[in-house]
C-alpha cells in the first residue's frame, strides 16, 4: 500500500480492491480522496478483466465522512465553490451507484455520515461485528443531503426518518436488520467472507450479473403493469440468444466449468 496516497488501488485477478488510505483521519474524505475515488471505480468499469470492486478501509475505521478540517475550509469558500465541492461529492456517489459491476463494501469498522452514503451506495455490504454507524450531520448543524438517496434506499424512508433526525450511534446488529448491510460476521473473519462472495460474484455469468444490476436498478419500485411486463419479456429474450448464456446452458448440461469461470 502506497503509504501517502489517499485511495489505495490493488488488483486481485478479477477483483479490484479499493482501500480507502487515511487511517490517521479514519477515512474521512476530503478532495483528494474524493477525486481518487471516482477515478478508480471508472476505470475498474471500463476495464474489461475488472468483474468485481471491493471497497474498504485502511485501519480501523471504514469511513468517518467527510474530513472536518476540508468541511471548515469549504464553510470560507463563496456559494459557487460549495455547489461545486458538493456536485464532486455526489459524482462520486453516483460512479459507485451507477457502476455496472458488483461493489462490496467490506466494512471494516465504523461508518459515519459520508461513509454511510459510500456503503449505501454499494450493492452489497458486509461488516464486522465490532463497526458502529450513525448519520452524525445534524449534530454539527449539517444534513446529509448528498448521501441521502442512497441511504434511504438501503434502510427505508421509515428508519431514514429516525436516524437522519436524532444522530444515534447504532450497532451493527441493528444495521443488519435495517437491511443496511447484507451480512454481519465476527472481525476475525471479515476478510475470509468477503473473499467468498467476491468469488461467487466472479463465478456468475459477468454480462448476466450487469443485466441483473440494471433489472433492480430499472424495477425497483415501478408498477407492475403491461409495459413493465413487455420489458421482462424483451430482456430475457435478448439474453437467451447471447453467446454467454449458450455457454452457461452447453456448460451446464455438458457438467464442465462455463469458459469465464476458467478464465476468473
Amino acid at each position: 500500500m502506497t503509504a501517502n496516497a489517499p485511495l489505495d488501488v490493488a488488483r486481485d485477478g478479477a477483483i479490484t480492491r479499493l482501500t480507502l488510505n487515511r487511517p490517521d483521519m479514519r477515512n474521512a474524505f476530503d478532495e483528494a480522496l474524493i477525486a481518487a475515488l471516482t477515478s478508480a471505480v471508472r476505470q475498474a468499469e471500463q476495464d474489461p478483466n475488472v468483474r468485481v470492486l471491493l471497497l474498504t478501509g485502511a485501519g480501523k475505521a471504514f469511513c468517518a465522512g467527510g474530513d472536518l478540517n476540508w468541511m471548515r475550509k469549504m464553510a470560507t469558500h463563496t456559494d459557487a465553490d460549495n455547489r461545486a465541492d458538493a456536485t464532486r461529492l455526489a459524482d462520486m456517489l453516483h460512479a459507485i451507484w451507477a457502476c455496472s459491476k458488483p461493489v462490496v463494501a467490506c466494512v471494516n469498522g465504523d461508518t459515519y455520515a459520508g461513509g454511510m452514503g459510500l456503503l449505501s451506495a454499494c450493492d452489497i455490504g458486509i461488516a464486522a461485528d465490532s463497526a458502529h454507524f450513525c448519520l452524525s450531520e445534524t449534530r454539527l448543524g449539517l444534513l446529509p443531503a448528498t448521501i441521502s438517496p442512497y441511504v434511504i434506499r438501503a434502510m427505508g424512508e421509515r428508519a431514514a426518518n429516525r436516524y437522519f433526525l436524532t444522530a444515534e450511534r447504532f450497532d451493527a446488529a441493528t444495521a443488519l436488520r435495517l437491511g443496511l448491510l447484507h451480512d454481519v460476521v465476527p472481525a476475525d473473519r471479515l476478510g475470509e467472507a468477503v473473499d467468498a462472495l467476491c468469488r461467487t460474484l466472479c463465478a456468475n455469468g459477468p454480462d448476466a450479473v450487469k443485466a441483473s444490476k440494471r433489472l433492480v436498478r430499472d424495477f425497483a419500485g415501478a408498477p407492475i403493469d403491461a409495459a413493465l411486463i413487455a420489458d421482462t419479456v424483451e430482456r430475457i429474450a435478448a439474453c437467451r440468444s447471447t453467446e454467454e448464456a449458450r455457454e452457461g446452458v452447453a456448460a451446464f448440461l455438458e457438467k464442465r466449468e462455463p469458459s469465464w469461470r476458467r478464465g476468473s
